[in-house]
């Protein structure tokens, strides 16, 4: 019965974390069009065909696996973070990666030490460089030309006639122009953030205040992170020069910054348990998130921040643990 009442819980969570992801899916829908449908089901397909292809090779019952709904949520999370109109073998790639050497090397569903879709995420970046930097500009592409791009039916020359550089890649290698003109020139910059990305931020934002409110997770990791950001580019913030590595504000409604805060960094078994250790898990990923897009090789940097304090993950609750030992 306690293993009953266990799955039920989690598969109640899933679901709610999938309702949470709804307001963000739809506004990328709504940037990206069909791209981001096709990488939905190809993430969904993939994860789902190879959990059960796993537990059929570990003997293990295949239904009551698939039924607890955390195969979905990696899915959700990986075709959300990756580039709309990707060759189908990027999401499938990443989903089978995800399920294989993110959970079930480790043992499967609560064993997990690093974040799946996340690692998912950092393998097909490895692997496939180029396509994970072709994000679709603001033309939208109808669904037959959609479907030619992502099964490859036209030739990649084809990406620059609708792909763009991210306003994170732009800033990242702006040598010459202030930001005001590179907010004028670049088609991709918004009022705050990236045109589209800043909807995308706050439909996340919108869905993790409500996981927040059914206490699904605490605010410690979230605020951590979103502190941490917001700090640190206010520190390094040097005005509005050819130089400047972006606003505070740019920096919390561009790129995936509130898919990390809320989805991401609070994973609840790759991440920390205690509450302190939380708000330190989310303070170093604010912080890397940063380091990586300014001064890294990667315009984002959610994906090597969060498994980079995966590794940490240890050390945070042991300190945790001495601190409330100590504690009067």
């Amino acid at each position: 019965m306690p293993v009953t009442d266990t799955s039920e819980r989690l598969r109640s969570t899933m679901m709610l974390v999938l309702l949470a992801c709804l307001p963000g899916v739809l506004t990328l829908l709504w940037q990206h069009g069909w791209g981001t449908l096709f990488n939905l089901i190809l993430c969904a397909g993939s994860t789902l065909a190879s959990e059960a292809l796993l537990l059929k090779l570990q003997q293990r019952p295949v239904l009551a696996a698939l039924n607890d709904g955390s195969a979905l949520v990696s899915a959700t999370l990986l075709a959300v973070a990756l580039p709309a109109y990707a060759p189908w073998w990027v999401p499938v790639v990443a989903s089978a990666s995800a399920i294989a050497l993110g959970k079930h090397l480790y043992g499967g569903v609560g064993k997990n030490p690093f974040n799946p879709a996340m690692l998912g995420y950092a393998v097909a970046l490895l692997t496939f460089p180029q396509h994970m930097t072709q994000w679709p500009g603001a033309q939208l592409l109808d669904a037959a030309t959609s479907l030619q791009h992502v099964f490859g039916l036209s030739g990649n020359a084809q990406a620059d006639a609708w792909s763009q550089a991210t306003i994170l890649d732009g800033l990242r290698n702006n040598r010459s122009l202030t930001i005001d003109e590179l907010f004028s020139s670049h088609p991709g910059f918004g009022h705050l953030g990236g045109r589209g990305s800043e909807w995308v931020n706050l439909a996340f934002l919108l869905g993790g205040l409500l996981l927040l409110q059914r206490k699904v997770f605490s605010w410690h990791a979230p605020a951590g992170l979103l502190a941490s950001l917001f700090i640190v580019s206010l520190l390094c913030w040097n005005g509005a020069g050819s130089d400047s590595n972006g606003s505070p504000l740019l920096h919390l409604f561009s790129g995936s910054t509130m898919l990390a805060a809320f989805f991401i960094a609070t994973e609840p078994v790759s991440g920390p348990r205690s509450p302190q250790a939380r708000l330190l898990f989310g303070l170093g990923m604010g912080i890397l998130i940063y380091l990586i897009r300014t001064w890294g090789s990667y315009p984002d940097g959610t994906a090597f921040a969060v498994l980079l304090m995966n590794l940490c993950v240890p050390t945070l609750e042991r300190w945790a643990d001495r601190r409330n030992a100590v504690a009067p």
